[in-house]
């Protein structure tokens, strides 16, 4: 009977995620999915016009829709100004946005008007205005408010849908839902991004350096998650939330794919790995204890060539010295002899005198 009740409740549960996909269907609601390209569109926008204040960039996006997912492959800036006192005062060039998007319609029929973008970094008060003025172009337009300036490792970016809410005293109003974004490209896209990441490398740090950097910020970004999957699992146990099936589901494939720690073979090729990176280390200490005692003989035997050519040179202007000292009391001696042979000379005359 409990198996029965169990297996009844599972049922329900998938009946009513099954109605929640049709009812997301039917309200249009799909999951967003942004391209390489419009980051670095929306980035470029935002470091030409409001780099350093504290203004924020609004543009168009483009795209498709393809197996229940928007697509947006591309966007345009678009001019806007708003007042930072008054919220409800706001400018946006609706005429150059038409243009716009008419000659983009023109290198790709395809990419149609499906939303617009924000620097917010959050939902302002005047996007709602934005909002209906963008439903002119398209029934369900989309915003995605992108974080140009992110402070942690989540993705910059969030994705809202606007829907009529029912207030209490039965009048309706638009507000926004918040919908699931994420990255995603295609296979030509991916090639682009590749070779233009390549291209971007930090002078002042090595590769090594890299590496472990991006090991750090991976391993920061799973313990996020991690912490993240706790969270909704204790508020589910403690009734907070419903059960999601599919979230459960997925949770049970990731522990599906963790390896038995009491396997044999693995705790022998975990040891075999480690011996291996251990033995890698120590040799690495070995080598560079080498280069460190080669390095300090080397530069013993140098100080000690350089005391040495300091020595003799001092010896050999020393000796310079005393020849030119000796050179100088022998001329200092031909002189007087010459004086002494001129004075007997003039005592000569004299007598002879």
């Amino acid at each position: 009977e409990k198996k029965a009740a169990a297996a009844k409740e599972e049922q329900e549960a998938a009946k009513k995620e099954e109605d929640r996909l049709a009812a997301a269907k039917k309200d249009n609601k799909r999951d967003v999915v942004v391209h390489p390209i419009v980051l670095l569109s929306v980035v470029d926008h935002y470091s030409r016009v409001a780099k350093g204040t504290t203004k924020r960039v609004v543009g168009t996006l483009l795209g498709e829709v393809d197996d229940f997912q928007l697509h947006i492959t591309n966007c345009f800036a678009v001019p806007f100004e708003e007042d930072p006192r008054d919220p409800q005062v706001w400018f946006l060039d609706h005429n150059f946005h038409e243009n716009m998007h008419a000659m983009f319609k023109k290198v790709n029929a395809k990419e149609r008007v499906v939303g617009w973008y924000s620097t917010g970094p959050k939902i302002k008060p005047s996007d709602l205005a934005i909002h209906e003025m963008y439903r002119r172009y398209c029934p369900e337009p989309v915003l995605v408010v992108m974080d140009v300036q992110p402070k942690d490792l989540t993705l910059p970016m969030d994705a809202y849908y606007s829907i009529q809410e029912q207030t209490s005293d039965q009048v309706f109003k638009r507000t926004f839902l918040h919908v699931n974004s994420t990255v995603g490209a295609y296979e030509a896209e991916e090639v682009g991004v590749e070779h233009l990441l390549r291209d971007i490398k930090n002078a002042s740090a090595s590769t090594l350096a890299v590496r472990v950097g991006d090991k750090l910020t991976a391993l920061k970004g799973l313990a996020m998650r991690l912490k993240e999957i706790s969270a909704y699992l204790n508020q589910v146990v403690a009734g907070k939330l419903p059960m999601n099936q599919e979230i459960v589901y997925q949770l049970q494939e990731i522990f599906n794919l963790l390896p038995d720690q009491d396997s044999e073979e693995l705790v022998k090729s975990f040891a075999m790995e480690t011996n291996d990176m251990m033995l890698a280390l120590y040799l690495g200490s070995m080598l560079r204890s080498t280069v460190a005692l080669h390095n300090l003989i080397n530069n013993k035997i140098r100080n000690k060539k350089l005391k040495e050519d300091k020595g003799k040179e001092k010896d050999k202007k020393n000796g310079e010295k005393d020849k030119d000292k000796k050179g100088e009391d022998a001329k200092k001696d031909e002189n007087g002899d010459d004086k002494g042979k001129d004075k007997e000379k003039a005592k000569e005359k004299g007598k002879d005198k």
